[in-house]
């Protein structure tokens, strides 16, 4: 149906061509009579009207014949009773068509509006589930799937439909709506990267009908899931002696311990439990999610290098903690977007990218580049942790960002044989200023001295380092759970070590997943008797936990930062990012141009770049671990031990490649990064100091003059921000970046990354 505004506009056009018929009709009536009252009185009189020469003719090339127009006292009862008629059946036929849209209506449910990842289409017409299974309305809001990398890859122009920023109207969108339009002018409509609405404002959006009964999170599912848990709890208390040995290991090892205890008056502790309970909520109550998921972002150490990939911290606690998502109908997926120290990247650049790295739909942040930190400047370190933190408010799920350190808790060293990293007491800090969004860092080897076992001792006495390379046991076990009946001694003893280097190896990262799948346990039952609160008192669970009654976070929701540049840590959307190296899980932000669009401002031009992926063996990753490689080489599960990451670009070998230009997203600041591939300080040779190249943003030759290297030495800097003294000009539409090799290029040029904001 159209709105008021078009019936208006369509109504004003009808009016017009009826004036101009009327006047038509009134000129040529005054041009054969010098009357002139003829034409002023023509509406007072009954008399038929001559159509014009160009009426007549139009009417002639339809085939109709025309007359002029007599209707005597009897005809007009006929018509009268005609038209009587025709009123009592147009009657008949609207009454019925309410009818129907009142019966697709009722078998229209919440699914059926809402976005399809696979077909981007509305099922409309579907059958009316029955009542014990409707489900309360709810926004979409896990709104794009996993991107899989090899197709990134291989279009090197991607498609127009994977731009999550919809922001020129002369291109295609994927703006989400429904075949009705809104009742209401001002009514926004959700797309695939902005978050739920307010609570005040979700009326607008989807139907105002309460659900009859709760959403697919029943009280036997709640049950199961409770029961799961429970186990959980259970099983790891046993394992590590007890209730309080536990607590002390896995919850008092964090910079802001975590604390379940209903009477503590600790606000931050209180805040900080609150928001991680409240993620586990939503996503257990929310019907149309499936899946609940934690991206990891970090080094080598996340990746899980010198182990098999299987026997990485995530992939551990897949084991660890699924069971109990399963119970709930749901799939834990732990995205690992680690990546070894081969390609130069560290926590500066790739904070920039969480939006890529892994899923923007992910529950929960991992952070794991902590190695890079030691012996980098404490202001920078905190700056890109804090970046983070406000970052991730604004992705559609709001996670928590948790911190996995494998040293001790700045300040309090304990262990012997200099195992403590240093750190800063900012870092207490700046995670009691962001408790009330959960951040917080969890610190490995105080949780070790935490556990009550004597490494002093053992060290002064017996010599004994359980963190040297290769040791076997920490002390509390001397093999993994799930290397307790291995029988190749092999790999039974290769499960036992705790570091293999720098790297911690099998046993210890056990100990990381059991101390995140402990806290989310924990934090899972405490949001199952919240739910059971509900239900009991008669409230459906979505009505406060669904989806669409998660507040929208906005800039001016955050606090003033603390570390971090205002300008790129204050902002509405978390930056765009294309990287190009592996693994990647979420949205790419600039996107490479059709050569041939019309849009390309360097359309006509040679645009020949090439991807560029590292090769990749099946040990890589591996190290020196040879046993490692024996054990598995021959074996058909040996793909469970191969790792992910790897190091990527798009890439200028010649003259001949000419330019590869980029379509830019949205940008809310006007930072334009661009980072070179591979190595730590590889940008200003590469792209700063280099002659053979010149770079164009929307057709404007770039001053490398401007440029500085930032944020690390991988990459430089192009534009700031919008402003008079910028070529970056703020647009409402793309902008564009155009980097062109020139004729005596002696190196190739490759870019691992396009950040943007």
């Amino acid at each position: 149906m159209p709105d008021a505004s078009a019936l208006e506009e369509f109504g004003l056009e009808v009016e017009h061509e009826n004036h101009a018929l009327v006047t038509n009709a009134g000129s040529s009536a005054a041009s054969s009579n010098s009357n002139s009252h003829q034409f002023a009185s023509f509406s007072n009189r009954k008399q038929p009207i001559s159509p014009s020469k160009d009426q007549l003719s139009l009417l002639a090339s339809t085939n109709v014949k025309y007359t002029k127009l007599r209707i005597n006292a009897t005809q007009k009862r006929g018509v009268l009773k005609w038209s009587f008629l025709v009123i009592i059946i147009a009657a008949i036929i609207v009454f019925f068509n309410i009818e129907q849209e009142e019966m697709i209506d009722e078998a229209i449910t919440p699914e059926d509006t809402e976005a399809k990842p696979d077909h981007k289409t509305y099922h409309l017409l579907r059958p009316k589930i029955k009542a014990q299974d409707d489900v309360a309305p709810v926004i979409v809001d896990d709104k794009r799937e996993k991107e899989d990398h090899n197709e990134l890859l291989e279009q090197s122009q991607p498609a127009e439909d994977n731009d999550p920023d919809n922001n020129d109207t002369e291109e295609k969108n994927e703006e989400i709506t429904t075949d009705e339009p809104a009742d209401n002018e001002n009514e926004t409509v959700e797309t695939l990267e902005q978050s739920a609405p307010d609570e005040d404002e979700h009326d607008t959006i989807m139907s105002e009908e309460k659900p009859s009964v709760e959403g697919s999170f029943t009280l036997d599912r709640l049950k199961a899931t409770r029961e799961a848990a429970q186990n959980l709890v259970s099983m790891l208390e046993n394992y590590y002696n007890g209730a309080d040995q536990s607590k002390n290991m896995m919850l008092e090892s964090w910079l802001v311990p975590w604390n379940f205890d209903p009477q503590t008056n600790d606000t931050d502790k209180i805040l900080m439990k609150d928001k991680i309970v409240d993620t586990m909520a939503r996503a257990l109550v929310t019907n149309d999610q499936k899946e609940f998921i934690i991206g990891s972002i970090g080094s080598s150490v996340a990746a899980g290098h010198d182990n098999c990939n299987f026997d990485s911290y995530e992939r551990q606690m897949e084991q660890t903690f699924g069971p109990v998502w399963e119970a709930a109908g749901m799939e834990l997926v732990c995205q690992n977007a680690g990546e070894g120290g081969g390609c130069g990247d560290d926590f500066a650049n790739q904070v920039f990218c969480i939006k890529q790295n892994v899923s923007p739909n992910i529950d929960i942040a991992h952070y794991t580049w902590t190695y890079f930190e030691v012996g980098s400047d404490n202001d920078k370190v905190l700056e890109a942790r804090e970046s983070l933190v406000r970052w991730a408010q604004m992705l559609p799920r709001q996670p928590p960002v948790h911190v996995f350190n494998t040293f001790e808790l700045p300040g309090k060293p304990y262990m012997p044989a200099d195992t403590d990293a240093g750190g800063t007491m900012m870092e207490y800090e700046l995670a009691r200023y962001y408790a009330k969004y959960g951040y917080n860092a969890f610190y490995m080897r105080s949780g070790y001295a935490k556990g009550g076992y004597d490494y002093t001792t053992a060290f002064k006495e017996n010599e004994l380092n359980h963190f040297e390379a290769n040791h076997i046991g920490d002390g509390y076990h001397n093999v993994t759970r799930y290397g307790e009946n291995e029988e190749d001694p092999n790999r039974k003893a290769s499960l036992g070590v705790v570091m293999r280097n720098w790297h911690p190896g099998p046993l210890a990262f056990q100990f990381v997943a059991d101390t995140f799948s402990y806290l989310y346990a924990k934090s899972m039952l405490e949001a199952l008797d919240r739910i059971e609160g509900e239900i009991n008192n008669g409230k459906d669970p979505l009505d406060t936990w669904s989806a669409k009654k998660r507040k929208t976070m906005l800039k001016t929701s955050l606090p003033k930062p603390k570390v971090c540049d205002p300008l790129y840590c204050t902002v509405d959307e978390a930056p765009g990012c294309i990287n190009y190296e592996r693994p990647t899980y979420g949205w790419w932000g600039a996107k490479v141009e059709d050569p041939n669009d019309n849009f390309n401002p360097h359309k006509g031009e040679v645009q020949n770049w090439e991807l560029w992926l590292d090769g990749q063996e099946m040990d890589y990753g591996m190290g020196f671990q040879n046993k490692i490689k024996l054990f598995f080489e021959d074996r058909d599960d040996k793909e469970v031990c191969r790792h992910l990451d790897g190091c990527g670009a798009i890439s200028a070998t010649s003259k001949d490649s000419g330019s590869v230009v980029f379509r830019l997203p949205k940008q809310e600041v006007g930072l334009v990064v661009l980072c070179g591939c591979c190595g730590k300080d590889i940008a200003t040779e590469m792209f700063l100091n280099n002659p053979d190249i010149e770079i164009r943003y929307n057709g404007k030759l770039l001053d490398p003059a401007t440029w500085d290297i930032w944020p690390n030495g991988k990459c430089v800097r192009l534009l700031k921000k919008f402003g008079a003294a910028s070529a970056a000009a703020a647009t409402t539409g793309h902008n564009y970046l155009a980097v062109k090799v020139l004729e005596n290029i002696k190196e190739p040029v490759r870019i691992s990354h396009l950040i943007t904001l």
